[in-house]
């Protein structure tokens, strides 16, 4: 096992795998910019060292900077949390040329599905059902035309290097695409540098399943259940819950096994999640995390099993130690994402806290890197804490997460609690009764 983890990260990410590493016996290294001098985990660290400025291409993505870190303080191993370099394939290979464990999967493995392209392509010859589409690039007008007449509008134009809804347009008719390629393509090319886009049948009310999986380096695999993620916002997740109020016992386990299966035949290691969109009983693959996710607590609450120990496991050279049949899946969990913005523009609120209380009680977690009189830096991703409620039906969950919402207190920033406390109080959500498209519309009538 690991003597030294260095953490690549910052916020709350980086005080949840500081906190698995100290209770596995792990010295533990935060490298921090220095907007985040004061923050939680570089003070429960053992060791820190700064990096940077605050701009996080100086910092929190300077690659170099990094590994000289791991370097001067003896880290065997560097974990990505998510976000910044965790899907970077160039720094992951780096990582291991030095002599240093990369604490997730292989850079070619991270390299294939990082282009949405080449992730489709091995998706379909692992078996995995893909949305009707292009079966590469779509490089001229004419040819985005051609696509669309053989799947059918609406289509959907997407970033082949894309994320967080970035180089994504949706086209009705022929009109529209024209005008929507061109977009998707200008976005593309100024989000990631890459204009190449492909495109997809757009589908009218899909659900949002994704499928955790854990696989060691001896070719043993288990899915861990499914989160829906339905709940979004301009392709941002808001609210997830594990099990999805829309699937059957049947389904759930028909595409537990073809998502195993699939991530054997690929030779897949560490943690990763398999995205799909769920529409009409069918599940279609849109793409691979090949990192830690977000959502992760809610798989912890609902199986028992702490995802950020089991990745260290594997990462040192450790099998799982439990089958499939080992698995089991108790009551209901939700999650929150709190971001330090107006709830209703959505406008950004750093600052300082001025006043700070967590709820707490039975199956209440807050993971959180906040203290009363930190100040948030405008810096960085606005999310500022994910509050997890875990309850033994998905209505005691619910009632737990609003008594929980109405406990949390953060003072001196505007927060998307208001946001949350109006979502867990609508008949629809209530009812289980939403697709992704459901949060944007209920944000726009507000």
């Amino acid at each position: 096992m690991f003597e030294k983890v260095l953490i690549a990260n910052r916020g709350e990410i980086a005080l949840r795998i500081h906190r698995a590493c100290r209770e596995m016996g792990i010295r533990t290294v935060a490298v921090h910019s220095t907007a985040d001098n004061d923050a939680m985990h570089v003070r429960l660290a053992d060791e820190s060292v700064c990096i940077g400025p605050p701009p996080a291409r100086e910092s929190y993505l300077n690659k170099a900077a990094i590994l000289s870190a791991a370097t001067i303080t003896g880290a065997d191993a560097i974990h990505p949390g998510y976000g910044f370099l965790s899907e970077n394939a160039d720094f992951a290979q780096m990582v291991e040329e030095h002599a240093i464990v990369f604490i997730g999967p292989t850079a070619d493995h991270i390299r294939m599905m990082g282009d949405k392209i080449t992730a489709k392509q091995a998706a379909a010859s692992a078996g995995l059902p893909c949305v009707p589409g292009s079966d590469g690039a779509v490089e001229t007008e004419e040819d985005a035309l051609e696509t669309a007449r053989a799947i059918g509008y609406p289509v959907l134009i997407k970033a082949t290097a894309g994320g967080g809804g970035k180089g994504m347009k949706v086209a009705r008719d022929e009109s529209e695409l024209k005008e929507a390629w061109r977009l998707a393509r200008s976005e593309a090319k100024a989000s990631f540098g890459n204009a190449e886009v492909y495109m997809e049948k757009y589908l009218q009310r899909p659900r949002h399943i994704e499928m955790q999986i854990l696989a060691d380096n001896e070719g043993n695999v288990v899915h861990l259940g499914e989160r829906d993620c339905s709940l979004q916002r301009r392709h941002q997740k808001v609210l997830e819950e594990a099990p999805s109020p829309a699937l059957t016992p049947e389904l759930r386990t028909h595409i537990g096994e073809v998502a195993r299966e699939a991530i054997h035949r690929l030779g897949y290691r560490n943690a990763g999640t398999l995205e799909f969109l769920f529409e009409d009983g069918r599940f279609y693959f849109i793409e691979m995390n090949t990192r830690l996710q977000v959502e992760h607590p809610v798989t912890e609450a609902i199986t028992g099993i702490d995802l950020v120990r089991e990745q260290i496991r594997i990462a040192a050279g450790e099998p799982l130690g439990y089958t499939q049949a080992d698995i089991r899946f108790e009551g209901h969990a939700i999650e929150c994402r709190i971001n330090a913005e107006d709830s209703q523009t959505f406008v950004p609120s750093p600052g300082r806290v001025e006043g700070y209380h967590a709820p707490g009680g039975l199956g209440v977690r807050v993971d959180s890197g906040l203290y009363s009189g930190y100040r948030i830096p405008p810096h960085y991703d606005s999310m500022i804490a994910k509050l997890i409620v875990h309850a033994n039906t998905r209505n005691e969950a619910l009632m737990r997460l609003r008594r929980a919402l109405d406990e949390y207190v953060i003072d001196g920033i505007k927060t998307t609690l208001p946001l949350h406390g109006r979502l867990v109080r609508d008949t629809d959500v209530i009812a289980g009764d939403y697709d992704v498209h459901w949060l944007q519309k209920f944000v726009d009538g507000m």
